[in-house]
């Protein structure tokens, strides 16, 4: 058999749409331990904080955590 036709037959092709992705993303995450599922949330928070602090000293707008609300940034004038 041809290395390719080995690969084509190990693909699970329902993996490859929207709803296959979801299922296979929700069952690794359940797979994780509880210590490794806090460190993942810790770090996509500082992350979020990050783009956050990062979007506020470039005057651009953002989504405040706490509120939901949209905050208008303050576009600069070309000089």
């Amino acid at each position: 058999m041809h290395p390719s036709e080995t690969r084509r037959q190990e693909i699970d092709w329902d993996s490859c749409t929207f709803e296959g992705s979801e299922r296979e993303q929700l069952r690794v995450w359940s797979a994780l331990p509880l210590r490794q599922k806090l460190m993942a949330l810790e770090e996509m928070s500082d992350m979020a904080y990050a783009t956050i602090e990062r979007r506020k000293a470039q005057r651009l707008p953002y989504i405040d955590p706490f509120t939901g609300e949209v905050v208008r940034g303050a576009a600069v004038p070309n000089e």
